[in-house]
């Protein structure tokens, strides 16, 4: 794709898919049952969100695995708003930060979107950090994949992840 290659989208699917699948599965795993989104439906709306056939230029795999965990995240955010405001009207819930090291609880729209609003405001300041965040809480990646796919060493990307958990906790808390 970096040399103008046409016909590198179609081939960049079947490369990533599995991944992409495997990702989206975990996500997925955890929704109550009969839930309408499958793993497959998420992994090809976000490739659609992506461009679909009309890939944009991919600096490197990071930047693939991050445009793709956004897209997911976003999937997810819009859903969960939707969700909420079919059901209710507003009272958000905090969520707990402790919470974080495991992937979002998919039935609770008001922490999801709690969360989200959050990494907004960790974006504006610190990027990275929120990236580190969006791959593993939305993309449900290990320390260890988001350090390689960040191209950043495993005691960073540990750093990282205690500052963004602690910062978010300060901008989520009750009170």
């Amino acid at each position: 794709m970096e040399r103008g290659d046409p016909q590198a989208a179609d081939r960049l699917l079947p490369l990533v898919y599995d991944e992409l699948r495997r990702i989206a599965a975990g996500k997925m795993a955890r929704e109550p049952a009969g839930q309408t989104l499958q793993p497959t439906a998420l992994v090809h709306e976000a490739w659609l969100r992506l461009g679909g056939d009309d890939q944009p230029t991919w600096q490197n795999r990071a930047h693939f695995f991050g445009a793709a965990a956004e897209a997911m995240r976003r999937i997810l955010i819009d859903r969960a708003r939707r969700r909420r405001a079919l059901r209710h009207g507003g009272g958000q819930e905090r969520l707990n930060v402790d919470d974080l090291e495991l992937a979002a609880d998919p039935n609770n729209d008001d922490q999801l979107l709690a969360v989200h609003e959050a990494l907004d405001k960790l974006a504006a300041q610190d990027p990275r950090k929120a990236e580190l965040v969006k791959l593993r809480y939305f993309a449900g990646l290990t320390i260890e994949e988001a350090a390689l796919a960040l191209g950043i060493s495993e005691p960073t990307a540990k750093r990282w992840w205690t500052f963004a958990r602690t910062w978010l906790f300060q901008e989520i808390r009750p009170g």
